[in-house]
């Protein structure tokens, strides 16, 4: 990584992102406090989501805006085994919040002239601050707008596109190996989100620009 045409022009001319788990704090630590704070062990979804395949496909259905976040929470929450139903997908997430660490970072890079996106599986319509994407991306691409999820390739060819960029000239970021795996396969330089702490090192080791 870090490598440089002849010339001196920046191989990895765009930085893609997902938005919860790299723009945010831990999506998996908001999970396990809403077990928590339902009285459940604080990793039952997580063993949801390894043994029971009804589970994934429930997430990808929501993704995909197949099926709603009222549908989401009365199949879900049964398969949990929470009584309370309604607003479950709110308060699944309630324990996020944004990672500035993050998106200073994307901000320093969309000034440096690298081209940045948003790559999202989404967990329903009310995740994000639709009104902060023009600041922070020249393209967008969320899974429930575009009928795709990660790790499936369109999802990302079309995120490449939407910058204008081909796969090999972008670098994307997530928090999760099959989804980096995604992006590998088209030919994308990808990068697995730990924190800022080490992420922006190494993205500024990449794109050849201060980020912090």
């Amino acid at each position: 990584m870090g490598r440089r045409e002849r010339s001196g022009a920046r191989l990895v001319k765009g930085l893609l992102v997902d938005f919860g788990g790299v723009l945010t704090t831990n999506v998996f630590d908001s999970f396990r406090a809403f077990c928590v704070s339902e009285g459940l062990d604080r990793d039952a979804m997580g063993r949801l989501f390894r043994h029971e395949p009804e589970a994934l496909r429930l997430v990808r259905g929501l993704e995909t805006a197949a099926i709603t976040e009222d549908e989401f929470g009365e199949r879900f929450g049964e398969l949990l085994g929470v009584e309370e139903r309604v607003g479950l997908v709110e308060r699944m997430f309630a324990g996020i919040e944004p990672d500035d660490a993050m998106l200073g970072a994307l901000r320093a890079a969309r000034a440096a002239e690298i081209r940045t996106g948003l790559i999202s599986n989404s967990m329903g319509a009310g995740r994000y601050d639709r009104d902060s994407f023009p600041e922070l991306f020249d393209g967008v691409v969320i899974s429930g707008d575009v009928g795709l999820h990660k790790p499936q390739p369109e999802i990302f060819l079309l995120g490449c596109e939407r910058v204008g960029l081909d796969p090999g000239e972008c670098v994307f970021v997530d928090d999760l190996k099959e989804n980096c795996a995604g992006a590998e396969a088209v030919g994308m330089t990808a990068m697995l989100h730990r924190g800022a702490e080490t992420t922006i090192p190494e993205l500024e080791r990449l794109l050849g620009t201060g980020l912090s």
